[in-house]
C-alpha cells in the first residue's frame, strides 16, 4: 500500500521545491496536533529502537540516525519531525540576526540524480527565535538537540568569531551539541574559515567560552567534500589541538559530478551546493579518509548521499559513529528512517 507522502509526491514535486517543503511541514504539523493522529504517526513511522542506543561524546543517542541541518532551521518542526523515529535534530544554521538569505528561486531537485542544488543562504529567524522556541518546547522523550551556527553574511571573516560566539553564548542552555558551519558555499567568503589559521583561531576562542560556567557542550566542525587532502590533515591537527568532540562529514559539495541529468538542465539552476545520491562516493572517502587518520576517540558523523538502509550501512562501516539524512528524506519519504533502523536492528554492526 502507498503511503500518504508517495501518494502527494507528485504534487510536490510540481512546486517550488522550497515552497513545498514548507507546506509538508505544515500539513505534518496540523497532523500533530490532533492527539489520535500524532500517535498514529508515531507507530507508523517510527519503529523501534531496540539495540540501537549508542553513546557519543558523552551523550546517549536512543539510535545513530539524524537529521542534518537546514532542515528545521528555525527550530519550528522539532515535535512533528521526532515522530519520524530521529535518534537527533539538528537545528540551524543559525545567525545571530535574522537574515532572509539569498533571493528565491534558491532550492531546486534533480529528480533523476535524487539530487538537490540549494543556495539558501543561511535563511533564518536569528538565533533569539530558535531560543524562545526551544525554551517552550516540551522535548520528545530522549531526542538529542543539536545546534549548527554560522555568520551574518555581512559579517567581514576577520570578526566572524563574535558571531558564532553570540549563538554559543545564547543556546548553550537550550541544546545538547554544537555544529559549527564554516562548510557551507551560499554565503560568500565563508570557506575561507576553513584555512588552517583562521579556523584554528575560531575553533580555540569557541572552546574556550565554551568552557566557562556550567553549561559547557560538545563542540563539532562540519567540513566540506571539496577539501583537498593536506586540508583534511590541517583540521585533524586542529581538531585535536582545540579539542573538538567530533566532525560531521561532509556538507553540500560545489562540484556537478557525477550527474545523469543533461548539463542544460543543471548549468540552469546556477549556483549552489549539490547534495543527495551524487554525493555518497565522495563525502564516504572522506569519512574514510578522517577515520584512519584522525584518532579513535574523535567520533564522526557521516553525512551526504544516505538514502537507503544500504548507504547508512556504508557509512557506518566506514567509521562514522552517527550519520544524518537530509535529502534523502525528500526522495525516499519519511518512512526512510524507519527502514535503517529495521536493517540496523536485524544486522546489528559491531564495532
Amino acid at each position: 500500500m502507498r503511503t500518504l507522502y508517495e501518494l502527494l509526491k507528485p504534487i510536490l514535486f510540481r512546486l517550488d521545491a522550497e515552497k513545498a517543503h514548507y507546506l509538508m511541514m505544515g500539513l505534518l504539523q496540523n497532523m500533530a496536533d490532533i492527539p489520535p493522529a500524532h500517535d498514529l504517526m508515531g507507530k507508523i513511522w517510527a519503529g523501534g529502537n531496540d539495540g540501537l542506543s549508542k553513546t557519543v561524546f558523552g551523550l546517549t543517542f536512543k539510535n545513530p540516525i539524524g537529521l542534518a541541518a537546514g532542515f528545521d532551521k528555525d527550530a519550528r518542526f522539532i515535535r512533528e519531525l521526532a515522530l519520524l523515529g530521529f535518534g537527533f535534530i539538528e537545528i540551524g544554521t543559525l545567525t545571530p540576526r535574522p537574515q532572509a538569505g539569498n533571493q528565491k528561486p534558491r532550492l531546486f531537485r534533480l529528480p533523476q540524480d535524487r539530487a538537490l542544488i540549494n543556495r539558501m543562504g543561511f535563511n533564518n529567524e536569528g538565533v533569539d527565535a530558535a531560543v524562545s522556541r526551544l525554551q517552550r518546547l516540551v522535548r520528545p522523550e530522549g531526542l538529542i538537540i543539536g545546534g549548527n551556527i554560522g555568520k551574518n553574511k555581512d559579517t567581514p571573516n576577520d570578526r566572524a568569531v563574535e558571531d558564532y560566539l553570540i549563538c554559543l553564548k545564547k543556546l548553550r542552555p537550550w541544546v545538547d551539541y554544537f555544529v559549527v558551519n564554516v562548510s557551507s558555499p551560499n554565503t560568500p567568503g565563508l570557506r575561507e574559515l576553513q584555512d588552517k589559521e583562521p579556523l584554528r583561531r575560531l575553533l580555540l576562542t569557541l572552546q574556550d567560552e565554551n568552557q566557562k560556567g556550567v553549561h559547557s557542550r560538545p563542540i563539532l566542525l562540519k567540513i566540506a567534500p571539496d577539501l583537498e587532502q593536506g586540508q583534511l590533515n590541517d583540521i585533524v591537527d586542529i581538531a585535536a589541538e582545540a579539542s573538538l568532540a567530533g566532525l560531521v562529514a561532509t556538507n553540500t559539495t560545489i562540484e556537478r559530478q557525477p550527474l545523469v541529468s543533461q548539463p542544460s538542465e543543471w548549468q540552469a539552476l546556477g549556483a549552489g551546493g549539490l547534495s543527495g545520491a551524487p554525493l555518497r562516493e565522495r563525502s564516504n572517502d572522506i569519512l574514510g579518509y578522517l577515520s584512519r587518520h584522525c584518532p579513535s576517540s574523535l567520533p564522526l558523523i557521516g553525512v551526504g548521499g544516505i538514502d537507503s538502509p544500504e548507504s547508512a550501512r556504508e557509512r557506518l562501516t566506514s567509521g562514522a559513529s552517527l550519520i544524518q539524512i537530509y535529502s534523502g528524506l525528500i526522495f525516499a519519504g519519511p518512512k526512510l528512517v524507519k527502514s535503517i533502523k529495521a536493517d540496523l536492528s536485524l544486522r546489528p554492526i559491531t564495532d
